[in-house]
């Protein structure tokens, strides 16, 4: 089916004479036949978005229809590559057209010229249905990968094709000629189905002491992290990447600067896996649309990273869904709306922003597959307010969408205090729920812990508000301890150092061990400053600087070291209060 262009705005453009096509049905644009997708049908014409730059177009270049929506290509090859917003590899891209993209460039998502080594698990005769595993796809340089049953297909195998395949070369043949290849392709913007949706009550480990602690996020779950200019939203999902509990990493840069996504594609490659020692991007997937590309395909790119992490979890792995930022992908969405004329809400964002929000964020979740395994895709989005603005319609429309806040504070970040998450602004809503797990792997009490540091730091934020007043040595020594403590947590537990082997992450057993010494150091202290020892005797006794270097230790050493110091600290407290 094809039409006309009759008129154009931008990335958004109006052809008539397609009265047969459906919504988000992807159409070719022009003589160069730019990519596009149409958002809009009014009788014959359609309102399409184009995810290419429009310069140069005229009116009455022919459109073409498609028939399909917009999708994205699933199967081996896909783990290490990167991909700009509608999933063309940008490596390849690169090596045929140079930097900058030409428009109407365009090569399938996935190698059509490599082979892969199928090892089946079924055989003729059997039955399958969606979600179970046909075989391994196996190619030298690159991790396994599993070749599923795609949604909505099942039936009795006829044939059984092993050995070299090249992903669109069928690999098993079902009863009546049905053909199951290495590839698939999934529509970006449908969830892809699972059996059923598990309870939260595992948590995403992600090695940070305060996320783990404080303000922790169910695997499958959902986590939202403001922050201004030079907080180090990327710094910290880049940590995530690395070190927290994901057998999968998708990372979608949307809509940041060149240069920075430049700095990111540089480092991942020389991330070093924890898990395998190879390098971190061979389990990664990145989605980079850059501030510079057409805004139209920045705001599709999200969702292509949703529809890849959701392939991943239907192997039976769990998916880190790294977003940076959403407050981008807004503004893509409000000059979209801006030129279809809708009208505005807040801010100018369209009013729509918060169910559009709300409908992605749930894609989240901890899952039975269709194949009876268990995946998870737990989803982190960076936002950028302006000005650190927490009020504003993106961060507050993330909120109402999402079960964890991860804050980062500018006045952290400029005491060189990271990851800079301020404990006093975020907050989760899945602690308790949490709370038993942490129980049972961490240790008994931890969650009294927790609040018990909490209480600490609050009582430290009114004191300091005193101590600006009045002066520090106005105050009492019971609350100097207090301020004394806060600042033996705050440096000692709360930050982490990436730069260290044995302090980049923490396991929740050496963050709980870590936290009891510390509370521990507190009420004795303060029971000692009760019995009318000064607080200088107990500083001087440098028992806060020996617990300032635990988190130094490698996490099997920190149990000897730990009761170490709590003897030496009954032994020097009860010298302290005989003299």
């Amino acid at each position: 089916m094809s039409g006309t262009l009759v008129r154009m705005a931008g990335p958004t453009v109006v052809a008539e004479g397609l009265s047969g096509a459906g919504l988000n049905e992807v159409v070719r644009v022009g003589e160069e036949r730019l990519l596009g997708e149409i958002i809009r049908i009014e009788g014959d014409r359609a309102t399409i978005q184009v995810y290419e730059e429009t310069a140069g177009l005229a009116l009455g270049e022919p459109v073409e229809a498609s028939g399909e929506p917009l999708a994205v290509e699933l199967g081996p090859g896909l783990l290490g590559s990167v991909f700009d917003g509608v999933q063309r590899p940008l490596a390849e891209l690169a090596a045929r057209e140079g930097d900058f993209l030409g428009r109407g460039a365009s090569l399938p998502a996935l190698d059509r010229t490599r082979a892969w080594e199928f090892e089946p698990a079924v055989a003729p005769g059997d039955r399958v249905e969606a979600g179970v595993r046909l075989g391994v796809a196996r190619a030298a340089g690159a991790p396994d990968h599993p070749v599923v049953v795609p949604p909505g297909v099942a039936g009795r195998v006829a044939e059984v094709r092993a050995g070299a395949r090249r992903v669109e070369e069928p690999a098993v043949l079902l009863e009546g000629g049905a053909p199951l290849a290495l590839l698939e392709r999934w529509p970006v913007r449908r969830p892809r189905p699972a059996r059923r949706r598990l309870p939260p009550d595992v948590p995403f480990l992600t090695g940070q002491r305060v996320l783990d602690c404080f303000f922790p996020v169910s695997a499958g779950g959902t986590a939202v992290v403001p922050g201004g200019f030079g907080t180090g939203k990327t710094v910290l999902e880049q940590s995530l990447a690395k070190w927290a509990a994901a057998d999968v990493v998708v990372y979608v840069g949307c809509g940041e600067r060149g240069n920075e996504m430049s700095e990111v594609l540089d480092e991942f490659p020389r991330l070093e896996d924890p898990r395998t020692g190879g390098p971190l991007l061979a389990r990664t997937v990145m989605i980079v649309n850059t501030s510079n590309m057409p805004v139209a395909a920045r705001e599709a790119s999200i969702y292509t990273g949703c529809a890849i992490a959701e392939y991943f979890r239907d192997m039976g792995r769990s998916v880190a869904l790294m977003i940076d930022s959403t407050s981008r992908w807004a503004e893509a969405l409000r000059e979209i709306s801006a030129r279809l004329e809708e009208m505005p809400g807040e801010e100018g964002y369209p009013t729509y922003l918060a169910s559009r929000l709300a409908r992605f964020y749930e894609r989240a979740g901890r899952v039975e597959t269709l194949g009876g395994a268990e995946g998870a895709v737990t989803m982190v989005g960076a936002v950028s307010p302006p000005g650190g603005d927490l009020s504003e319609p993106v961060t507050q429309c993330s909120l109402r969408a999402t079960g964890a806040l991860w804050a980062l504070s500018a006045d952290l970040a400029h005491r060189r205090h990271y990851p800079a998450v301020d404990w006093s602004v975020s907050f989760t809503l899945e602690g308790d729920r949490l709370a038993g797990w942490f129980e049972r792997e961490a240790g008994d009490g931890f969650g009294a812990l927790r609040d018990e540091a909490r209480k600490l730091l609050q009582r430290e934020r009114e004191l300091a508000e005193v101590a600006e007043l009045v002066g520090t040595e106005s105050l009492q020594d019971a609350e100097r301890l207090v301020l004394e403590s806060a600042r033996l947590l705050r440096e000692g537990f709360l930050r982490q150092s990436a730069l260290d082997p044995a302090d980049a992450t923490c396991p929740p057993a050496k963050a709980f061990e870590m936290l009891r010494l510390f509370l521990e150091w507190h009420r004795r202290a303060g029971a000692a400053v009760g019995a009318g020892v000064p607080l200088r005797s107990i500083l001087d006794t440098g028992l806060g600087a020996r617990l300032l270097r635990l988190a130094q230790l490698p996490a099997a050493e920190v149990p000897g070291a730990a009761a170490a110091l709590r003897a030496d600290l009954s032994e020097a407290l009860a010298r302290l209060e005989a003299e």
